[in-house]
């Protein structure tokens, strides 16, 4: 591994995706769309959807960036790209690491905007303010980077890129406890949810809304999200692979 590789990728990542405004739409404004969406759903019921925003900030970069992820690595493949710089001294890990870097950034900037708009444009009360929420965002869309990378190595067409999303996301997604409290489902799916990385990106966000200090239980959330994000991109330098 090298860490000079490992810039000048997340570089060209950048600077390719630098003139493809859809997906910078799509990673920046969709969350934005989404969350005022929500907002006009639980019009009638700000309560609730106080409580149900922050939880939703655990989730959407997720997918999102799991989405564009998966689909920019496999293009990189499909067109060959890959293939070229493996003939170079770039190891996989490189390749793995330049695209999580970049997209964590672009993550950064996203987190930011949906931030500003859960707390100053729909006035959602979070009590430990803007910085926690902003390294929750940011640590969730990492998770959906790493499973981007991770899954683009099974996909041979970006059609199969998009059928992981209900493969990987949607049963984390019924049981991460957005919808109904983890402890009121049955056992099977209470076992399953605490070993699924998303349960805890949702945690974290319920006690950065509650709570108006750090909390233990916080840092325990993000570093399981952390850890589970690391080991999927060493999984995914290991897995990735030339166009057959």
């Amino acid at each position: 591994m090298s860490p000079r590789r490992t810039l000048a990728t997340s570089g060209r990542v950048l600077r390719q995706l630098r003139h493809d405004k859809r997906t910078l739409a799509l990673i920046f404004l969709l969350p934005c769309v989404l969350l005022v969406l929500v907002k006009y759903i639980f019009q009638s019921e700000q309560a609730l959807f106080n409580s149900f925003a922050p939880m939703v900030l655990g989730i959407f970069p997720l997918i999102i960036m799991f989405l564009v992820t998966s689909i920019a690595t496999l293009r990189e493949r499909t067109l060959g790209t890959l293939d070229r710089l493996m003939v170079t001294p770039i190891s996989k890990l490189d390749f793995v690491l330049g695209y999580a870097l970049a997209f964590s950034l672009l993550a950064l900037v996203q987190a930011c905007l949906a931030s500003f708009v859960v707390i100053e444009l729909l006035d959602v009360p979070v009590l430990a303010g803007v910085l926690p929420m902003l390294v929750g965002a940011v640590l969730a869309a990492f998770l959906g980077t790493a499973f981007g990378l991770f899954t683009s190595a099974f996909a041979s067409s970006e059609f199969q890129a998009v059928q992981f999303l209900p493969a990987f996301i949607f049963p984390q997604l019924l049981v991460c406890g957005l919808f109904v409290p983890r402890e009121q489902m049955a056992k099977g799916l209470q076992w399953f949810a605490d070993v699924m990385p998303m349960s805890y990106s949702v945690d974290a966000m319920k006690q950065i809304a509650s709570h108006s200090y750090w909390t233990g239980a916080l840092t325990r959330d993000l570093m399981v999200v952390v850890a589970f994000a690391l080991g999927v991109l060493v999984l995914g330098s290991i897995t990735i692979r030339r166009q057959d």
